[in-house]
């Protein structure tokens, strides 16, 4: 016999607790299932634990730095890898725990642990038990994308979940895939000590962000020690007697990039393959992702899918707006739609790249003519002071209404002064206003108005 619930939630993730937790105070019973771990990637292997370590090396770059500052230590600083990974597991299960907690608290729910599969379009296996509901939610997250390639079942690999496992620094480090997650822990472990090779099959890093940025996030990775082999073409793998090689051509024998571990980074995929969606009437795209409408509803009308598994932003802050979206059209009949959202991200390395709204790419597909103003951090009173003058500060407007189209942010506190200019693209701001508000002193938002100062055409 099925248990019936008014609403049934599939992981938990950033958009599924809160759901859950929302329905739930409107009056409806909530039934919530998860197969492993609360919190989802951000908490347990992705947005936490990966900042909990960028922190440590931060702090690593930083003592070893000191004397740049004035401070003089006694003894060259060490990196203790099982203290770097002591620390992020605490504050990883303290997540986790919190978000279990938080979901087993709530009135008239119902926790199932367990693998969900659709039997039908309304029905719900999870171990012995058999849930129906009027409304069902898929929060069910992805995973590390694990490319075919030669060697690829033959020599041991590392992903972003494996990463989380290391209490060891590798002596030498190949990270495949020069993009956000395999930038950030290229450069997390060389400053915990390792060598580091990037291997990117693309001509430059970061393909998806402007050209500029690319070869400045390579410049200032490069003066760390980080190796790049851009342009790789064909990879394979294969065993050494003291770890892996990479095969970085078509051709037969060397170039080759040899590591003691290889961290593969080539992206991620949904967690879709597994949950009996075809018999359930949900359509998925050909990468797996689930297919939605602007309001995230599937092709089958009582479900919907967000975060990670339906392709419209691979973030929490996507995810969480995914729930705040289905939750105030099913409670207050608001009509949001996801394609309202303006683009907002980071890369978290050190420095940080900020962005909002259209890069250049972007304005150049939709044909609109704009204009640029870029200022180098190193005249940026904050950075100076800081000693961290890396990156510029970028941005876009259009050239007829002189309203702000974007911003690509590199440099020190990039990540949050970015934040000045997502209501300003939001709201269509022209960038005459944007100069009139005044900002404090000394920070790097208050060099953005200053930006702007120095317009000229783009292209």
């Amino acid at each position: 016999m099925a248990t019936h619930f008014d609403a049934l939630i599939i992981g938990t993730g950033q958009a599924g607790p809160a759901l859950a937790a929302r329905l739930a105070g409107a009056g409806m019973k909530v039934a919530v299932v998860e197969r492993d771990k609360f919190g989802g990637t951000c908490v347990n292997n992705g947005c936490t634990p990966t900042k909990a370590m960028v922190a440590s090396a931060f702090a690593a770059r930083t003592a070893r730095r000191a004397a740049d500052y004035g401070v003089v230590l006694d003894e060259p600083p060490r990196v203790d890898m099982k203290r770097v990974k002591a620390r992020k597991d605490q504050i990883v299960r303290k997540g986790s725990e919190g978000v279990e907690k938080w979901v087993r608290g709530l009135k008239d729910s119902q926790v199932y642990l367990g693998h969900a599969r659709f039997l039908d379009q309304g029905r719900v296996e999870v171990g012995s038990e058999i849930l129906t509901a009027e409304r069902i939610f898929l929060n069910v997250g992805g995973r590390p994308s694990v490319p075919r390639m030669p060697g690829i079942d033959e020599v041991p690999y590392l992903t972003n979940v494996g990463m989380m496992e290391l209490d060891v620094i590798p002596p030498h480090l190949v990270v495949i895939g020069g993009s956000y997650i395999g930038l950030e822990f290229a450069q997390v472990m060389r400053r915990f000590g390792s060598e580091v090779t990037v291997v990117e099959m693309g001509p430059r890093l970061v393909a998806r962000e402007d050209e500029d940025v690319s070869l400045a996030i390579q410049d200032f990775l490069q003066a760390e020690g980080i190796r790049f082999a851009l342009g790789a073409k064909c990879l394979s793998l294969g065993k050494e007697a003291d770890g892996v090689s990479v095969g970085l051509e078509c051709t037969e024998g060397p170039p080759v990039a040899r590591g003691t571990h290889v961290l593969l980074a080539v992206g991620r995929v949904p967690n879709t393959d597994d949950l009996g969606l075809d018999r359930a009437g949900i359509e998925t795209d050909e990468r797996g992702f689930v297919k939605v409408d602007e309001a995230l509803r599937t092709t089958n009308a009582r479900v919907w899918a967000l975060g990670d598994c339906n392709g419209k932003g691979a973030f929490t802050h996507t995810a969480y707006n995914d729930y705040e979206i289905v939750a105030d059209n099913l409670l207050s009949n608001a009509g949001r739609k996801h394609t309202d959202r303006v683009p907002v991200y980071a890369l978290f390395t050190d420095p940080p790249l900020g962005r909002v709204g259209m890069n250049e790419a972007d304005i150049g597909r939709a044909g609109i003519r704009a204009l640029v103003g870029k200022y180098p951090m190193s005249r940026v009173g904050r950075a100076v002071e800081k000693g961290e003058t890396h990156g510029f500060l970028k941005i876009h407007v259009e050239e007829s209404s002189g309203r702000i189209l974007g911003a690509s942010l590199l440099g020190t506190g990039a990540d949050e002064s970015v934040h000045s200019l997502i209501d300003a693209v939001y709201s269509k701001l022209p960038y005459t206003q944007f100069q009139r508000h005044v900002r404090i002193h000394p920070t790097v938002s208050e060099l953005l108005p200053t930006t702007l100062e120095s317009l000229k055409p783009l292209g």
